[in-house]
């Protein structure tokens, strides 16, 4: 069930008639719905899956549970351990087993020798990452004694497959969530004002920015061989914008959606595009990731507290999980790699700075973060290394521009994307994400209506699409 899509509209509604009006006066029954309807929705592409959550839920709970209640050390660690060690084969099973028999058959046939060995034809479960994560920080959390356990099923339940954030984010800690499940939750109307409007705006950098741009980004990636230099160019930076307006919409889109329901998620994005330093950029990107890798990955292993040697082994680290988490490619690899080594100089020069100025090195050092961005995304997008070497090969040897193109110049994706980039311009001064104040109603709502109207437009002329980090 897509976000953008008209059967979500249903379920949407029906489930604020059934959270508000129905289930309201009794937390525990309305935490119950809120379960129950987390499970349809997630069931809705394949009931399939519900057993697979199920398991990865039972097992958290069951665990925090038991360790939380032993004083023990010794249990304590082993319990620790045998959660790490099952969510990671669990994730492992259904995401990464192909690749790993498929590495190995092309090595063992590099070495001159035959073999073939037998892949399993199964659908890689949507959300299973993103889970899996929320899981595995719950238990660490326990175990460090940041949280207690939650002993009530329902409520763990509820935080595992809340249905805004179960299949592509943000990752949520369960020290932020699970308190909202055990409060009761009181209807806000500025609150859930904001949420709409963060909805709407989610909807239109899906629907209008990132389903266009896909358009001639897909061109691009399939046609690169036969197409001039300013062409590719520009499909990478229209592939740019599609996996902003695709993964940030469905960020704003989630979050639009709790706050519908009194529930406040963690922030995922603060306008990357107008980083002025790579660590800056991933300050305002996938931050829920981010910020995962960095708590339970980086600073257990040393962080930078160790010398300039163990920071760059924790970062090279870092960066190639982060590119391994997004799929089972070689492609993702390479991009996490690329991204390691852009933070290099940043960490032996020491410049990253925090501070917003506006002056034309600052603009400058912007532009040369969003081509080097731009660059590693190429890896990000094609289907193979091969593939991705051939784009690179043909952007810079292909003719840059010609004639033909300047007639089918994508104008109509030029207008958006310009609306797009002032109204982030103008949370990038705020910090994040904040309601825009209208002067007065009548230029409010006018507003609301005419974007309302272009999302609507946009869904007739494209199809729903998959947002793409269901894929991971």
């Amino acid at each position: 069930m897509l976000f953008n899509s008209i059967p979500f509209a249903f379920f949407l509604i029906l489930f604020f008639i059934g959270y508000w009006f129905v289930f309201n006066k009794n937390i525990r029954l309305q935490n119950a719905f809120v379960f129950v309807s987390s499970y349809v929705f997630y069931g809705w592409w394949d009931w399939r899956f519900l057993f697979l959550i199920s398991f990865s839920s039972l097992l958290g709970f069951g665990i925090g549970w038991w360790m939380d209640s032993t004083p023990e050390e010794r249990i304590r660690k082993r319990l620790l351990t045998l959660s790490i060690v099952i969510n990671v084969l669990f994730l492992a099973a259904f995401k990464y087993l192909n690749f790993f028999i498929d590495s190995t058959e092309t090595l063992i046939h590099k070495l001159g020798f035959e073999a073939d060995f037998i892949t399993l034809h199964w659908i890689l479960p949507i959300g299973i990452s993103f889970y899996t994560f929320h899981n595995i920080s719950y238990i660490v959390d326990v175990y460090r004694k940041h949280i207690q356990a939650t002993k009530d099923p329902i409520v763990y339940l509820s935080f595992m497959s809340y249905f805004p954030q179960l299949v592509a984010g943000p990752i949520q800690r369960a020290k932020d969530l699970i308190p909202q499940f055990q409060h009761v939750r009181i209807f806000n109307y500025a609150q859930a004002t904001a949420g709409l409007q963060q909805l709407l705006w989610g909807l239109f950098k899906k629907v209008v920015i990132a389903d266009t741009c896909a358009h001639y980004a897909n061109n691009a990636f399939a046609h690169y061989e036969a197409l001039s230099g300013l062409q590719l160019l520009l499909g990478v930076v229209f592939f740019a914008f599609q996996i902003y307006g695709d993964f940030s919409g469905y960020t704003d889109m989630a979050l639009g959606i709790s706050k519908l329901f009194g529930i406040e998620l963690t922030t995922n994005f603060k306008t990357p595009y107008f980083a002025r330093s790579i660590p800056d950029f991933w300050r305002r990107w996938h931050i829920s990731l981010t910020t995962w890798f960095k708590d339970y990955v980086y600073i257990p292993l040393g962080g930078n507290k160790k010398g300039m040697a163990v920071t760059l082994r924790n970062t090279f680290i870092i960066f190639l999980v982060s590119g391994f988490w997004h799929g089972a490619n070689w492609t993702f690899i390479v991009w996490g790699l690329l991204n390691a080594i852009y933070f290099i100089p940043y960490l032996f020069l020491k410049m990253d700075s925090k501070e917003k100025n506006y002056s034309v090195t600052d603009y400058l050092q912007m532009f040369l973060v969003f081509v080097a961005i731009c660059f590693a995304w190429i890896f990000f997008r094609a289907a193979s290394l091969t593939e991705a070497m051939a784009y690179i090969k043909h952007l810079f040897g292909n003719s840059f521009i010609t004639t033909s193109y300047l007639t089918v110049f994508p104008i109509s994706i030029l207008l958006p994307l310009i609306f797009l980039l002032n109204i982030e311009w103008i949370y990038f001064r705020k910090d994040g994400f904040k309601p825009i104040h209208f002067p007065s109603q009548w230029i409010a709502w006018p507003v609301y209506i005419c974007l309302a109207f272009i999302i609507l437009m946009n869904m007739s002329f494209h199809k729903n699409s998959d947002f793409i980090y269901f894929q991971f």
